[in-house]
């Protein structure tokens, strides 16, 4: 799990501005109070009044009826984590010698992280990121279920890319996980993170889905460039990399990959990557044996100010605006010009260059796509077919 690097905040804290204010006003009040010659106790520190037994008896009635409210909201967490809790793996992956070309030495090092068991097309697969294996061959991959069985996948796949890893795994009485739809989860949703935290495997932890559509982190050396993360102040930390997110239904809505923080762990600021995105590779590699990158053929204005989105008839700057278009591509079959902005990706509304690019990336190679295009200040619909990137 690779920590992002965040400003660190100021030394002052608020709390020793409070607290200096807090004393100043005491020692005004003791010097006030030592003039007037009187010793009048703040209202707030004198002493209450004991409780009678039978008002303590009516507080506790009135607390065991308060508390059936939460313990019933708490039943709904622990269902959840019983359930999901046979599908999560811990994974440990041997990667002698990958620090030989950083430190000159050669020694063994082990990877740890999680991941979890799904079923697709009748057979069974550990969804997990790449970071937790790569460099591993499947034979050097330990995978410990939740019974405490030790299985060793079968073939191995990853995309460096997305940070996606599939592990193909047989073995008997697997239980496989359902997935969710990561696309309709909003923020304020209720999610657990499972995984393998410092090694203390299946451990639950709670929280909200605080923002949507994280792009650009800054993932120390990592060579994940297509992202569109999942935040969660569900505590993340060193080995929940490759564990899921699940939502209140029990379903995996997305794959724990990256942790921002100054201190190395959970500071409240957890990444996941959408399932929905997740499945699109891990299909690919199943399938093809490797990721397809679709290509639309436009260059795009990473700079595009909100100047130029009012020159444009746009209220701010939305959606993504060409600067160029190559000879030949998609884009010039469906004859987008200079200085058009596309404002729609197959129905879904573009927030940025950024956003454009990872849809582009993650569309189905050959396949016809839609765009609504501003042109002129007039939206016009525009439909071309993707082609293979790597051809161009």
């Amino acid at each position: 799990m690779r920590p992002i690097r965040l400003r660190r905040r100021s030394r002052c804290s608020p709390a020793w501005l409070w607290l200096a204010l807090a004393c100043a006003g005491w020692a005004g009040w003791g010097t006030a109070d030592r003039a007037a010659g009187q010793a009048t106790i703040p209202a707030g520190i004198e002493r209450q009044a004991p409780v009678s037994p039978e008002v303590r008896a009516e507080l506790y009635r009135q607390l065991r009826s308060q508390a059936e409210v939460l313990k019933a909201q708490a039943e709904v967490v622990k269902t959840v984590a019983r359930l999901i809790g046979p599908t999560v793996v811990h994974i440990e992956a041997d990667v002698s010698g990958r620090l030989a070309l950083e430190q000159g030495r050669t020694r063994q090092v082990e990877e740890a992280g999680s991941g979890v068991v799904i079923e697709l097309g009748g057979k069974n697969y550990v969804l997990t990121n790449r970071h937790v294996i790569s460099g591993a061959s499947a034979d050097a991959i330990k995978v410990r279920l939740d019974d405490g069985r030790r299985v060793y996948p079968s073939k191995t796949w990853e995309d460096p890319e997305t940070d996606v890893a599939v592990l193909a795994i047989a073995a008997p009485d697997l239980v496989a996980a359902p997935l969710g739809d990561s696309d309709r989860m909003e923020i304020g949703d209720f999610v657990l993170a499972v995984g393998s935290p410092f090694g203390l495997s299946h451990s639950v932890t709670y929280g909200i889905i605080s923002a949507k559509g994280r792009r650009g982190l800054e993932l120390g050396d990592s060579p994940v460039r297509l992202q569109d993360f999942l935040q969660t102040d569900a505590a993340i930390n060193p080995g929940n990399s490759g564990g899921p997110l699940i939502n209140l239904q029990g379903e995996v809505i997305g794959i724990n990959t990256a942790i921002a923080s100054n201190s190395g762990g959970s500071e409240g600021i957890g990444f996941a990557i959408p399932i929905n995105m997740f499945m699109v590779v891990a299909r690919q590699l199943i399938e093809k044996g490797k990721a397809t990158r679709a290509f639309l053929g436009v260059t795009l204005d990473s700079a595009f100010s909100p100047a130029v989105a009012a020159e444009a008839g746009l209220p701010r700057p939305m959606g993504a605006r060409v600067v160029d278009v190559t000879a030949n591509s998609p884009a010039a079959t469906a004859k987008l010009q200079k200085g058009d902005i596309i404002l729609k990706f197959n129905n879904t509304p573009i927030e940025d260059d950024i956003h454009l690019v990872n849809m582009v990336n993650l569309a189905e190679v050959g396949k016809e796509v839609t765009l609504v295009v501003l042109r002129d200040r007039q939206p016009i619909l525009v439909k071309t077919a993707v082609a293979d990137r790597s051809k161009f």
